[in-house]
């Protein structure tokens, strides 16, 4: 990150940082580049760095640079989607008969792709419990080469102390990845928590709007940040033009949206409390909630994101998430609109059988910015 951020608020770098004025025309919006290769300047004499759209784009590096800027790191890499940001991560850290500690608690497709894609290569991993630093510790080996961690997770809302798990990993010689997806780089930031390296789905809160799909790693080293961009020119899931252009967008009102989200899902996550439907609620806001001092120790707020428990089991928890009007029943979250879904049957069916299989009557909330008032009357008729 340059001095020039360091030196700014994160609202000011959300906006400018990579949204340099186009040279050309003085626009403020850096400009959509749909081009796939780029005349050079003689053989071998790239013209500003550019030959070929996989290898890099100036819209593609507006992004990058502004979400290194964001989560304090020296390298943004930005992806087609978060999945492929972590193929392309995994097989850059990894060879055959190394380990990685995955969470407990996790998206339900990264879990598929370390048991189903990467253990085919003969990667091994085992699961633990990523809020308690003894059981990571207990996990390592000598062959542990990345930890892995979600933080909050998805979809129980665990919270794990980055930096005391950045430490066992220093420790451990392994590198810490940790996904931010649920927190945004506005409410956390792990690299300056110890982290190696940052993962997103920026589909999610970063785009905000449900209408772009993208994904990226933030690197903390310079020399790995190049691994990974080497990495990712040779396997080729890169964002396209729109694509980078659209999260660009969204990144913009990061700030202002995500403050929304943890207020508005702090109130769904009291009135959820007093239910007589509900058996548990899940949200780290919440002063009961495990990781509650954790939360608050290294994020600046609670993030959109509540989960809870049905009385009545799998199917009345099922019946609550067809019975909701304005929260719309969907998998994904993190856009401005609300979502509800039922994480057993939809984004978590993937972990049924795992050490990962999540509890039946869960239900998964991503809290949008509408009116709150409006999305508690929806929860409690849905709830009935």
């Amino acid at each position: 990150m340059s001095d020039q951020h360091s030196l700014q608020s994160f609202e000011t770098i959300a906006i400018h940082a990579g949204n340099t004025a186009d040279p050309l025309t003085g626009a403020v919006v850096p400009p959509i580049y749909q081009v796939s290769t780029y005349k050079q300047d003689g053989v071998g004499g790239l013209r500003g760095g550019y030959e070929y759209s996989r290898s890099a784009n100036p819209t593609r590096t507006a992004l990058e640079e502004n979400l290194a800027a964001l989560e304090g790191g020296r390298r943004g890499l930005a992806f087609a989607s978060g999945l492929a940001a972590e193929d392309c991560l995994l097989r850059t850290l990894l060879e055959p008969g190394d380990h990685v500690v995955i969470p407990n608690d996790a998206y339900g497709g990264t879990f598929r792709l370390f048991a189903k894609v990467v253990s085919r290569w003969g990667v091994e991993w085992s699961v633990a419990n990523t809020s308690d630093p003894a059981a990571v510790r207990a996990a390592l080996t000598p062959k542990t080469k990345v930890i892995w961690v979600e933080t909050p997770s998805n979809p129980l809302l665990g919270i794990t102390d980055v930096a005391a798990v950045a430490e066992i990993a220093r420790g451990a010689g392994a590198r810490l990845v940790v996904d931010n997806t649920f927190a945004s780089p506005y409410l956390q930031q792990p690299i300056s928590l110890g982290a190696d390296i940052v993962v997103h789905s920026l589909t999610k809160y970063m785009g905000g709007h449900s209408d772009v799909v993208g994904g990226a790693l933030i690197a903390a080293d310079a020399t790995v940040g190049e691994e990974l961009a080497y990495h990712q020119n040779a396997m080729g899931a890169v964002a396209g033009p729109f694509d980078a252009w659209l999260v660009l967008r969204g990144i913009k009102t990061l700030p202002v949206r995500m403050d929304r989200h943890s207020a508005n899902a702090a109130r769904v996550a009291e009135m959820l409390t007093s239910h007589p439907k509900v058996t548990q609620v899940l949200y780290p806001g919440l002063p009961e909630h495990p990781g509650h001092e954790t939360a608050a120790k290294q994020m600046k707020a609670f993030g959109g994101m509540v989960s809870f428990r049905v009385a009545g089991g799998e199917e009345a928890a099922v019946e609550v998430c067809n019975r909701a009007k304005l929260f719309t029943l969907g998998e994904s979250l993190g856009g401005v609109e609300s979502l509800i879904e039922h994480p057993g049957r939809m984004t978590h069916a993937s972990v049924a059988g795992s050490a990962l299989e999540v509890p039946a009557d869960l239900v998964r909330l991503s809290v949008g910015i509408e009116a709150a008032d409006d999305l508690l009357a929806d929860l409690q008729q849905a709830l009935g």
